[in-house]
């Protein structure tokens, strides 16, 4: 199959990027370009902030703060509200003027190596109580409120420690 011929199968097989990728285009993609992503510095009226448990090759296990990719043509205001809405379960508020930018690379793997992170402030009431209906505080996803930064915060997110 000739380079031309390949790009046209990936097309075919990603007709709308912005709604996402399949897996085997996506880490093939995170293999030989920068990824962007979002991530949610969420805070309450009291100065807890809202964590979500990870447990996955790529991150590891602990605490992280929630974020996500941010698609093609897509602007960065509409991936904070998406990830907001899919791993937190409401909209929030948030500061459209970015906290910090962070570069991420792992050179002892190919897939997932290289991130440019852009932390936003975002708040909620003191009054949301996280949704984790079947799931248990070690299970990914598991959202919780901590007063203090937790001890085991994924490696990743310790650039993070000072904020939360």
């Amino acid at each position: 199959m000739r380079l031309t011929e390949a790009i046209r199968a990936l097309e075919k097989a990603v007709p709308n990027p912005s709604t996402g990728l399949p897996d085997e285009v996506f880490f093939f993609i995170s293999k030989i370009t920068p990824l962007v992503n979002v991530d949610l510095l969420i805070k309450d009226e009291k100065g807890r902030t809202l964590l979500a448990w990870r447990d996955d090759e790529y991150c590891g296990t602990g605490w992280h703060i929630p974020g996500g990719i941010v698609r093609h043509k897509e602007r960065l205001e509409t991936r904070i509200k998406k990830v907001a809405e899919t791993e937190i379960g409401t909209e929030l508020d948030f500061d459209p003027n970015p906290v910090i930018i962070n570069q991420f690379m792992y050179h002892e793997r190919q897939i997932r190596s290289h991130f440019i992170s852009i932390l936003y402030r975002c708040s909620l009431p003191s009054t949301f109580v996280p949704q984790n209906e079947g799931l248990s505080s070690k299970d990914p996803g598991y959202l919780q409120w901590h007063e203090f930064c937790p001890s085991n915060l994924i490696p990743c997110h310790e650039v993070y420690r000072k904020f939360i």
